[in-house]
Order: structure tokens, then C-alpha cells, then sequence
């Protein structure tokens, strides 16, 4: 029975320690990508509760160094906490990309087909070693790039596609009328 409830104490321990660092990382990644997107005061109320649940979870594994198993349940939570805090980032998809597309030929209805599903498109031509090509910049929120990307590819099978975080923009048709 003593040894019943020592096991459960550990095991008891362990999961503490487990979900505090999963919850601890997990917010530590959303700070950083608020931080980086601008919005400080989100940022600053997460960091408030970051660092609590850190001091917390620190607290109890030095309090216990001499269990190996704490530790270890530190780092895997830690791990994992990196693992969920990526995921929520996907899901969020805070934000904007600029979208550079080259088309393998010269196909002047493309930057219509994409403006017809909401989709702000400069467009020119360019040059490129075998001759002439289509360019396009196209600005769409993170939410929307998958769909911009397979709506690329269905017209074009061949572009070549580069994208890149936009970090603020202003004016034109990409304020007013931007795919969200």
C-alpha cells in the first residue's frame, strides 16, 4: 500500500512537470510570434503568464534534481511544448506573405483568374534564360496561402513560386480589398 501511493506521488510528479512545460513552451512560442508581428501588449500579458507557469515548473524539478525522471519529464515536455506551440502558430497563421510568382510561359489571363477569387496581383514581364515570363507579386494573408499556392499550381503546374513575410503594407488595392 506504502509503495502504491510513493508510485502514484511519482507518477503524480511527473505529469505535473510534463504539462507545466508543454503549457510553459507552448506559450513561449506564441510571445515570440506576437512579439514578432507587433502586437507588444498580447505579447506582454502572455509573458506574464509564461513566466509564472516557467517559475512554477522550474521550481518543482530543482526542488526534485535528485529524480531523474523529472527531469527527463522536463525536457520531453519541453519538446512537445515546441511541437504544440508550432501547431497553434499554423492554425493562427497570423499576418501576411507577398507571393512572387514566375510563370514558365508568357500567360497574360493568369493575374485575372487570380484578381476574380480576391487576390491583389501586380503583374509584368520578365526575362529569364529560355525568354519570356510572367511575374506576378501577389499579397494575401497567411490564412489564404494554401489556396493561392494550389490556385497557382492548377493554372500553372510549372511556376516557380517564392513567398516571404510582408510585415506592413499601405495603400493601393492590397488595403482595401486583400484575400483574408
Amino acid at each position: 500500500m506504502v509503495l502504491a501511493t510513493i508510485m502514484d506521488q511519482v507518477v503524480g510528479m511527473i505529469v505535473i512537470i510534463f504539462v507545466i512545460n508543454i503549457v510553459y513552451v507552448t506559450l513561449f512560442t506564441m510571445r515570440m510570434i506576437l512579439t514578432l508581428k507587433g502586437q507588444r501588449y498580447f505579447a506582454a500579458a502572455t509573458s506574464m503568464i509564461e513566466i509564472i507557469i516557467y517559475i512554477i515548473g522550474l521550481g518543482i524539478v530543482l526542488d526534485n534534481l535528485d529524480r531523474i525522471e523529472n527531469v527527463v519529464a522536463y525536457a520531453v515536455g519541453y519538446a512537445i511544448g515546441v511541437l504544440v506551440g508550432m501547431r497553434i502558430e499554423e492554425k493562427l497563421a497570423l499576418g501576411y506573405i507577398t507571393v512572387n510568382v514566375i510563370t514558365r510561359e508568357y500567360e497574360h489571363d493568369i493575374p485575372n483568374r487570380l484578381r476574380d477569387q480576391g487576390y491583389g496581383v501586380t503583374n509584368w514581364v520578365a526575362y529569364g534564360r529560355e525568354g519570356e515570363r510572367l511575374m506576378m507579386e501577389i499579397l494575401t494573408s497567411r490564412k489564404s496561402e494554401g489556396k493561392l499556392y494550389q490556385m497557382v499550381k492548377t493554372l500553372d503546374p510549372q511556376a516557380f513560386i517564392i513567398s516571404h513575410e510582408t510585415k506592413a503594407f499601405f495603400g493601393g488595392f492590397w488595403l482595401k480589398g486583400v484575400k483574408r
